[in-house]
């Protein structure tokens, strides 16, 4: 849902039922994260290209999300900063980059997006409470939260919830990559460090109560 606000409400972009029918760039930063995978997700079933995916470790991922026959492709940050303005620039082949979500909103990730981005684009980002410097003030900067799901996108909210089960039934939606962890609730603490760490990319962990050691199996 946090996607699906923020590409639709936040940045304004069409739905998969008034499809795009012209290019459209979108940069979407942190393509293998839940958030930015379902953004290419909706972004696709709407017609979005090029998308211009940011990734890392999870590449091998979000190329199975991408159409690189509408001009998608993936730049990676692990190369640095410079060849991440630089790949976005190259990707976008002379096109005008007005839209851009930020899945990450971390280590420089908008700064490596705003020198690629129109001054009067639009920018949305996951992270609240943070001031994001660099961003200049013609730049239509938002934040997106899958708490406006209870506020002011509730009816949004409600259509979406009922559209993503209709699209997990009939197999066209699909959600992200599980990853069970050992050891039940015992291994929660593993996770977090691997979070932590950055080792967790492209997965979403899930752990069995009834694999935790106290649990008293019957």
């Amino acid at each position: 849902m946090t996607a699906a606000i923020g590409l639709h409400i936040r940045l304004g972009l069409p739905s998969h039922w008034t499809p795009a029918t012209k290019p459209t760039p979108l940069v979407v930063y942190g393509g293998a994260s839940a958030v930015g995978a379902f953004t290419i997700k909706l972004a696709s079933l709407a017609n979005i290209h090029p998308i211009i995916a940011v990734a890392g470790r999870g590449t091998a991922y979000v190329e199975t999300l991408l159409d690189h026959s509408k001009g998608d492709t993936i730049v990676d940050y692990r190369k640095g900063n410079d060849a991440v303005v630089s790949g976005i620039k190259e990707a976008l082949k002379g096109q005008k980059l007005e839209y851009a979500y930020d899945a990450t909103a971390e280590h420089d990730s908008h700064t490596n997006i705003v020198p690629a981005l129109d001054p009067n684009g639009h920018i949305t980002l996951v992270l609240p409470g943070k001031k994001y410097e660099g961003i200049p003030d013609s730049v239509h900067q938002s934040i997106t939260s899958v708490g406006d799901a209870h506020k002011g996108a509730k009816d949004f909210a409600y259509a979406y919830f009922r559209l993503f089960a209709r699209g997990l039934d009939e197999g066209w939606f699909a959600g992200h990559p599980t990853e069970v962890v050992k050891g039940g609730l015992d291994g929660v603490e593993e996770a977090l460090v691997n979070l932590r760490d950055g080792k967790a990319s492209a997965v979403k962990y899930v752990f069995r109560i009834a694999d935790t050691k106290a649990v008293e199996k019957k």
